[in-house]
């Protein structure tokens, strides 16, 4: 058995897949072909297994609401437009996905430090894992869908301890700020949903590797 064949345990995929949907969801608006897709039994499915954790329930059933509510043009295009003022435009009414913005002090609301310290050293780690940022995401290497991504990889690769470190240092340190930040400037309640789930489940899942470490 090979050293990165033991990490790949049923409980190991199922974490991946979970940091695989959160990045996806954060990566870029739903179109309709992502929405066929997250409206699918096997989507829906998977959904109510994670509801199954009590404390990840409530913002599951909110993206599921939402989710089931998207039948038209409109509804769709007013979700992407909370996309874009949440994420793509700067300005104090947007929340920057960028771990750069909350992990170092002279990060601005309104001019955000992209391609800072946390860039790079996230960018090092992906290119030592032989990853990288695909060339259709002109995001730097901090973006919370990047970060999420990279998480759901090393799922499978690494030990507990090694994990747990990475998680809490990139994700957990920053996440209930940005939760908070996206809560109090999404119109709608789709990305509010997505952002508490993704804090709760990070602490959730770094409480439990620390135990296993």
């Amino acid at each position: 058995m090979s050293k990165s064949s033991i990490y790949q345990t049923p409980a190991n995929q199922a974490r991946a897949r979970v940091y695989r949907l959160l990045s996806d969801l954060f990566a870029k608006e739903i179109d309709h072909q992502r929405l066929q897709s997250l409206q699918s039994a096997e989507a829906q499915a998977f959904f109510d297994l994670l509801a199954g954790e009590p404390r990840l329930a409530p913002e599951v059933n909110t993206i599921q609401a939402v989710l089931a509510g998207l039948g038209d043009e409109a509804s769709l295009l007013n979700l992407a437009a909370d996309y874009c003022g949440l994420f793509l435009v700067g300005g104090k009414q947007s929340a920057n996905p960028y771990a750069g913005l909350y992990l170092t002090p002279e990060g601005d609301e309104e001019q955000p430090l992209l391609f800072g310290p946390q860039h790079q050293e996230i960018l090092a780690l992906l290119e030592q894992s032989k990853l990288g940022v695909q060339s259709d995401f002109p995001e730097p290497a901090d973006h919370i869908s990047v970060i999420l991504a990279y998480v759901a990889q090393q799922a499978t690769s690494l030990d507990d301890k090694a994990q747990q470190r990475f998680i809490a240092k990139y994700l957990d340190a920053w996440l209930a700020e940005f939760a908070k930040r996206v809560s109090d400037r999404d119109p709608g309640r789709f990305y509010q949903a997505l952002a508490r789930l993704t804090q709760t489940w990070v602490s959730l899942d770094c409480e439990a590797l620390c135990e296993h470490s």
